[in-house]
This record gives C-alpha cells, sequence and structure tokens, in this order.
C-alpha cells in the first residue's frame, strides 16, 4: 500500500469526520484506529486517518504517539501529514495542538508551517486569527464549555502561542483572498522574521482551497476536516491521485441485529437529540455521579437494554447538563470523573455488543475512543455520509463481525440525528 496523504487525528469522532471529508472530496479513504497490525489487510487507498486519543493526554505522551504514527504514514508513502485538530481547537495552555505541530514540523522546515481549524460547512470560521461558531466567537458560544478542554478564548494566535516553543504569525483573510502565491510569500516571509507557524485566516470554502494547494507543497499542516477538504481537493486536482466520489459499494451491505445508542457528550446538541430520540424509543438517562462512585449503575443499564433490545433500539446516555458536570468535576476531579465515565459507557457498549449490538452510534468524541478501544475495531470503511462530518463506518478486521458505527462529535448533527443514522444503519 503506498498512499498519497496521511493524517493523524487527536480523536476518534474527529477521525471520521476528516475520513468523511477525504472521501466526499475524491480520496479513497481509511480510518485506522491506532497504528495497524501488519496483519491488517487494508484495502487499496488515497489516504489514510490514523485515529489516536491523544487530545486530553500529557504533551509528551501525543507527541510520542503522533511521531510513532507520522513514522508509519512515512513508510507507507505519505508525502503530506495533516495533524487533524477539533475545529474548536480544544486545547488547553499546556497542549497538545502546539507541541505536537511543532514536533511534526521538525527542525528542516523551510517556512512556516500553516494551522488552521475553519470549517465553513459546519459553521467554524476564523478572522484575523479569531476563531468564529457561526456569527459568536468561540468565547462567546455554547462550544466553549469542553468538560474536558474548556476554550475561552478565541484569539488563536495567543491560544497556539501559549503552548509553543516557537512564534506564531497570521496570514490574515485578505493575504488568502490574494491566492496560493500570496499565501506562499507571506508563510517566507513570516519564517525569515523567525515565525515558525502561523494560523491562518479562511472564511469561505474556497478559502480552504487556497491553503490546502499551499499546504501539499510542505510535509506537515495542522488543522480540521476543512483544511483536508482544501488538501482532498489539491490532490485530486494533481495527477498524484484519480478523483472518484461515493463510497465502495460492501460499505453500506447490511448487518442487521439490534441497535443501541450510547451518548456521552454533555453538548447542547446531544441533550437535543436525546429529547428528540425520546419520542421514539426507550432513553436510559444514567447518573453521572453514580457512575463515579461503582459499578451499580453499569450493571443496571446493562439489565435495562437487555429487556427491550429485541423490540428495538436502545439509547442509553450518561449526558448531563453542563452545571451537574461542573459539580461532579468540582467533587471527584475533572480527570478521575472524565475518566470513570469513559470506561463506564465503554464497559455498557461492550456488554450490548457482546449481546449482540451490530449497529452502534456513540455521540462524543472521548465516548468514542474509549469504546472503540474497548472493542479492539482496527480499522473502518467510510460509507454515506448521515450529517456533515459524521458517516457511517463499517469495520475492518473486527473479531466480533462485520458492525457498522456512527460516531458522533458532540456538537455534530441536527436533532433527529440518532433517528436519522439508524435508518441508515440497517
Amino acid at each position: 500500500m503506498t498512499i498519497s496523504l496521511g493524517s493523524i487525528a487527536d480523536d476518534y469522532t474527529g477521525a471520521s469526520d476528516l475520513a468523511n471529508t477525504l472521501t466526499r472530496n475524491g480520496l479513497r479513504t481509511v480510518q485506522t484506529v491506532g497504528i495497524p497490525q501488519p496483519s491488517l489487510a487494508l484495502p487499496d487507498v488515497d489516504a489514510v486517518v490514523v485515529s489516536l486519543k491523544i487530545r486530553s493526554v500529557a504533551a509528551n505522551e501525543a507527541v510520542a504517539s503522533a511521531m510513532t504514527a507520522e513514522a508509519w504514514l512515512r513508510q507507507n508513502g505519505a508525502r503530506h501529514v495533516l495533524y487533524k485538530v477539533c475545529s474548536t481547537f480544544d486545547s488547553t495552555a499546556a497542549g497538545n495542538i502546539g507541541p505536537v505541530t511543532e514536533a511534526l514540523a521538525g527542525a528542516d522546515a523551510k517556512t512556516a508551517l500553516l494551522v488552521t481549524p475553519a470549517f465553513p460547512q459546519t459553521g467554524r470560521t476564523v478572522y484575523l486569527g479569531h476563531l468564529f461558531v457561526g456569527e459568536q466567537p468561540l468565547n462567546e458560544s455554547p462550544l466553549k464549555d469542553h468538560p474536558l478542554n474548556p476554550m475561552h478564548d478565541a484569539n488563536l494566535v495567543r491560544v497556539m502561542q501559549a503552548q509553543s516553543i516557537g512564534t506564531v504569525g497570521l496570514v490574515d483573510l485578505a493575504t488568502v483572498a490574494a491566492g496560493p502565491q500570496a499565501v506562499r510569500e507571506k508563510l517566507a516571509a513570516l519564517y525569515a522574521e523567525g515565525f515558525t507557524t502561523a494560523i491562518a485566516d479562511a472564511v469561505f470554502e474556497r478559502d480552504l482551497e487556497t491553503l490546502g494547494e499551499v499546504a501539499l507543497e510542505n510535509r506537515v499542516s495542522t488543522g480540521a476536516s476543512g483544511l483536508g477538504l482544501g488538501l482532498a481537493r489539491a490532490l485530486a486536482r494533481s495527477a498524484e491521485v484519480s478523483a472518484r466520489s461515493g463510497e465502495d459499494a460492501d460499505v453500506t451491505r447490511p448487518v442487521g441485529g439490534p441497535a443501541a445508542i450510547i451518548a456521552g457528550s454533555c453538548s447542547k446538541m446531544t441533550l437535543a437529540q436525546l429529547a428528540f430520540a425520546e419520542r421514539s424509543m426507550p432513553v436510559l438517562r444514567l447518573d453521572p455521579e453514580r457512575l463515579v462512585k461503582g459499578p451499580d449503575e453499569v450493571s443496571a443499564a446493562i439489565s435495562w437494554a437487555g429487556e427491550r433490545m429485541a423490540a428495538g433500539p436502545v439509547v442509553i446516555a450518561a449526558s448531563a447538563e453542563p452545571e451537574t458536570v461542573s459539580r461532579l468535576q468540582s467533587r471527584y476531579g475533572r480527570e478521575a470523573s472524565g475518566h470513570a465515565i469513559e470506561a463506564a459507557t465503554s464497559t455498557i457498549t461492550a456488554e450490548l455488543v457482546a449481546r449482540g449490538v451490530r449497529r452502534l452510534v456513540i455521540a462524543g468524541g472521548e465516548t468514542s475512543g474509549a469504546a472503540v478501544d474497548r472493542l479492539a475495531i482496527p480499522a473502518f470503511l467510510i460509507g454515506p455520509e448521515i450529517a456533515p462530518g459524521v458517516p457511517v463506518l463499517r469495520t475492518i478486521g473486527n473479531t466480533q463481525g462485520d458492525m457498522l458505527l456512527a460516531l458522533k462529535s458532540g456538537n455534530f448533527g441536527g436533532e433527529d440525528f440518532f433517528v436519522a443514522a439508524l435508518s441508515m444503519m440497517r
């Protein structure tokens, strides 16, 4: 296998978001969970997205994992590697976007490295270095309150600088609008002045195409799926890959069996999606504090689902309002409470799969990562898009047999997402 584009994603939902974007824009793509074992037969593809779970770990651990993944991608022919981060740039002052970006750039960079989380299709734009969610600056939007990596500053130059050793510059919208050559010249000028990375503005899809063309000329870039769109279209225009669209026919083949939805995200949209799902299917809302205290809540949830799965899809949710999450974190600590809930939801997921569930929707990046790791799924084929950024995924090399999954970032999809996802997963 020789690939044209490699990517390292900092969580699993972000990885499927990017894999979906690359597929929709003409690249044959597979998503792996970590670095695949040599025995895993991957299909012939243009791009591989390596899913890691490094968004919320210590910076040195994130760097080590990313560098190992990059080495594997280079060995398999990747000329360019995109470090895929969240479109809300979830990261603390200690990392991990800055440290991983600088490590991947290495010491032989010849120009300032492009960084942008812009993805106008999902309402994320960057103007004068500030990240907007729709019409709101990030720090004024509901998305600022991520339970593990809250983002209370929309100025990405300042956010990136706080976690970087080198100096962070800006490629403003006027430069991007002037075209690829203007961006090249700006990056070279910034590098000559001592800047090692640069936040790039992007408001329209054409801005992403400009940035993708320039980024592809260098070894590394950092961004959300929007930059992946630009990279994919640049590759599709080249002679390096044969442009195509649509998913492989095998991805949509039915698997049958019971279906379940597991929600751990506490985003406003996930809470609305749960309320919508409750109109047509049974929903069990777990007590987050009881999940932290011990296994009783988990055992009760498994029994509850077991009594209902034969009749139709079931929903189990550890999601809670931000105020409840804050109280829990104050009492037990942010990391301890988060890890306890991830462990609980992953245990529930594994038990439901052991009882025959083969169609699975998981809401929340950390929840998805914990569940997929627990199930030891090695890779996915990319299927049809359920909502922007969320495709149907078909397992590759899964010991439990064929499964269809949807891994949803908390904020993605409309209120009917869970119902729509199950209607596409037969």
